[in-house]
Formats: structure tokens, sequence, C-alpha cells
């Protein structure tokens, strides 16, 4: 029994070294190889566990202007690996009429200077230029139509 209670406080102890050093989430970005400016500047909180699994709350949705709409909900979750999100869910890009859910944001080039939206039935690229500094929202007299929360194609 005591050394379940040890064992536990390890991992009690671990843990909260490893969420009290997280530090910002431009600097978690960018020790993964992930541009600073991916995610725009009203982040609220975030949060890493043991999995990869990157959780980031936003002060209210936003619309960002890359050279297409981009539209972070509320909530924004994906899997952290090196260069890459996987996984996302909370996030959508806008392809000529209709929004489609971004799956996967990759660098796998950072010479090539693109980052690359898994948008589905295709790949979206937009340049690293883009994404140095995190961007602003757009307030929401600005917001054009928008998709429905987490779901695509359908404007509200």
């Amino acid at each position: 029994m005591a050394s379940f209670h040890s064992h536990l406080l390890t991992v009690l102890l671990v843990s909260s070294f490893y969420f009290c050093t997280l530090g910002s989430l431009d600097s978690l970005l960018e020790i993964y190889g992930l541009p600073r400016g991916l995610f725009p500047q009203n982040v609220k909180s975030y949060s890493l566990d043991q999995d990869n699994i990157l959780k980031i709350e936003l002060e209210a949705p936003c619309l960002v202007m890359f050279e297409t709409y981009v539209f972070y909900e509320k909530v924004v979750r994906a899997n952290l690996t090196e260069r890459k999100l996987l996984g996302v869910k909370g996030l959508s890009n806008k392809e000529l009429f209709i929004w489609l859910p971004v799956n996967a944001v990759v660098v796998n080039y950072p010479t090539a200077g693109v980052v690359m939206f898994d948008i589905t039935v295709a790949n979206k690229t937009i340049p690293l230029s883009h994404f140095e500094k995190p961007p602003s929202c757009r307030s929401e007299g600005q917001m054009p139509l928008k998709p429905r929360e987490g779901g695509s194609g359908v404007w509200i």
C-alpha cells in the first residue's frame, strides 16, 4: 500500500512539474517546430497532457484572415507532435464558399516556408510568414458567415 501511495505521489509531482514548466503557448509551439503565430491572441489557457493532446481554450471563437479565412472554435484540440498537429478538432478553413474542417496542420519542410492545412479533400498551403506572431481576431461585426460549431460546410 505504501508503494502505491509513493508511486502516486511521484506521478503527481512529475505531472505538476511538467504542467508548471510549459511556459507560453508560443514557446511550446516553437519547441515542437511549429510557428509561434499558429493560434490567435485571444488564447485564454492551454494544457498538454501526457499523451501529447494539446487543448487550447480561447476567450471566444475567433476568425482570422491569413490568405483565406480560418475559424477557431472556443476550444481547439490536437495531438501535438514534431512539426505537426494531428487529429485537429475545432478549426475550420474557408475554401470558395464552404467551410472545411482542418484535420492536421503540418510544417514538413520549414525551408519551403509554408504551413500545410489538411482540409480533407485537399491540402491548403499558407506562407510561413503569415504565422510569425499570433494574429488578432476579427470583431463580431467584421465576421462573415461562419461554420456551425463542430460542423463544416454550413454557414450561420
